[in-house]
């Protein structure tokens, strides 16, 4: 009692100047002007790429904040074991990394509407055994290693039930994506991890392979506290709502993992080795050349082309780095065709000019792969597409509805209905994808190889990181000498399969 009477009098002699916040969390939000995320520092959720902040759920961040009218702050965390605390405390809104619903997490958190599904998949080495099934996890004092607290973790201790015998390592300062390096790298057996990150990280690492699947497709949300009020969680549902009505849900997946659906180990492994060995070439031409665009995508079309070949050759006339026909490279301003520099400064004036016949109303982040099925078959034959598309109901704008029916122009009951008739639409499709998988291949090459971030750049927060972006580097590549060599000595020709447009 006496201790009451001491508070209320220190309350009144100090003016009484604490006073209780109704605010709703969305009042908060607003009042502080920013939305803090908690996120995953890897390739799909949040990195920092050559063009700055980007990934999955920093795209959507960004749109949920611009919806709020706040600014957004992305706080990543590398590794799992700091995310859901940090949403505890209260120093981050809500949770946007890539992380599926269990029974756990929504016991003691708020998920939001599902926007993709994956699946939980056991990896191993190639060349290594393969397990057959959970008895195979510790055969032969085989290591399983997952993420402490992960789906993973929970995933192995269910199974557990069945099998007493089951044994594994956890892990606290390292995430998925780090585990299945080691698993390339021979230091651990065996790992799970989802279906989209295993296809994403085989394009830098493809000696991983899959072994069997754990689990049904699972869906992957957003989360925010179970305490407080439902202001901003029912914001965040109507917002994940309308991205699917519009479509634009899909174009996003479309951008980040559209294009993983097939995994080739040999080609993977020989573009890694290319980029080792011969981009380093040819990079300051691809910078030089890029004008708008990205320069690894001029570099990814380049591979596609020729393999960076200077000297290719096709039995259909096309030559060179890019690949061009004799009518293309007269109406770009290029001589000679086998001349690296003016076959990619040709090739980065073609593709531009197909690029700007591209209708407006196609999404700016997909009017580029629209551009590339341009190059390969022709512009009037990728509108054929986009009409076919119209005509079945789906969206002409729609990378994804569009080159579902690409294969369609070389049937004939489809391609006697178009206006330019018969194309090898499969081979775009093809052609297309390979680009999108070569450009994140590069991707991911320079983001492995870049030097671990100093004490500068990384500062610590109670377990979060907050990470600030190197500066560009100013360094200068001298340009090698032009080869001079007339069209008429042309040597090492190569089968190529893609049709240049005329």
């Amino acid at each position: 009692m006496t201790s009451l009477v001491v508070l209320v009098v220190s309350l009144v002699l100090t003016g009484c100047d604490w006073h209780f916040d109704d605010r709703t969390v969305l009042e908060k939000i607003r009042d502080r002007g920013v939305l803090r995320v908690g996120t995953l520092n890897n390739e799909l959720s949040y990195y920092i790429g050559p063009d700055g902040p980007t990934g999955l759920d920093y795209e959507l961040a960004s749109r949920f904040a611009d919806k709020l009218g706040v600014k957004l702050e992305m706080v990543p965390t590398y590794t799992l074991s700091g995310l859901f605390p940090a949403l505890e405390r209260g120093d981050v809104d809500l949770i946007a990394a890539g992380l599926t619903i269990t029974d756990q997490r929504l016991a003691q958190f708020r998920p939001g509407p599902a926007y993709y599904f994956v699946s939980q998949q056991v990896v191993y080495k190639k060349g290594h055994w393969r397990p057959r099934d959970v008895g195979d996890f510790n055969r032969e004092n085989a290591v399983m290693a997952v993420v402490e607290g992960s789906s993973h973790d929970l995933t192995l201790q269910s199974l557990k039930n069945d099998h007493p015998d089951l044994s594994w390592k956890v892990v606290q300062d390292a995430d998925d994506d780090e585990l299945l390096k080691q698993v390339a790298d021979g230091d651990i057996d065996f790992t799970i991890a989802d279906s989209v990150d295993i296809a994403l990280m085989q394009r830098t690492q493809p000696d991983i392979a899959v072994a069997m699947a754990l689990s049904e497709d699972e869906p992957v949300a957003w989360f925010m506290k179970k305490q407080g009020d439902s202001s901003a969680y029912a914001l965040m549902v109507n917002f994940f709502g309308e991205l699917n009505q519009t479509g634009d849900l899909a174009i996003l997946e479309e951008k980040y993992f559209g294009h993983v659906n097939q995994f080739d180990y040999v080609d993977t492994r020989a573009f890694l080795r290319a980029i080792e060995s011969k981009l380093p070439q040819w990079e300051h031409l691809f910078k030089k050349h890029a004008n708008d665009f990205d320069w690894r995508l001029l570099a990814a079309l380049s591979y596609q082309e020729s393999h960076w070949n200077p000297r290719a050759i096709s039995p259909t006339g096309v030559r060179g780095m890019m690949m061009l026909t004799l009518p293309t490279a007269k109406s770009v301003g290029v001589r000679n065709r086998l001349d690296p520099e003016q076959s990619i400064k040709g090739g980065s004036l073609y593709l531009q000019r197909m690029l700007d016949r591209i209708p407006d109303s196609v999404n700016p982040h997909e009017r580029i792969w629209f551009a590339f099925a341009s190059y390969n078959i022709g512009f009037g034959h990728m509108m054929d597409a986009r009409r076919l598309t119209e005509a079945q109901g789906a969206n002409p704008n729609s990378w994804s509805d569009v080159k579902q029916r690409l294969p369609l122009l070389a049937k004939r009951q489809y391609y006697t209905q178009t206006r330019y008739g018969y194309a090898r639409g499969y081979e775009a499709l093809s052609y297309v994808e390979n680009i999108r998988r070569y450009y994140q291949s590069i991707l991911g090459y320079e983001k492995a190889h870049i030097e671990s971030l100093d004490s500068q750049q990384v500062e610590s927060l109670g377990g979060l990181q907050t990470i600030i972006a190197p500066e560009p580097s100013s360094e200068q590549v001298a340009e090698p000498a032009p080869d001079t060599t007339p069209e008429g000595s042309e040597q090492n020709p190569i089968s190529q399969s893609e049709k240049q447009p005329q």
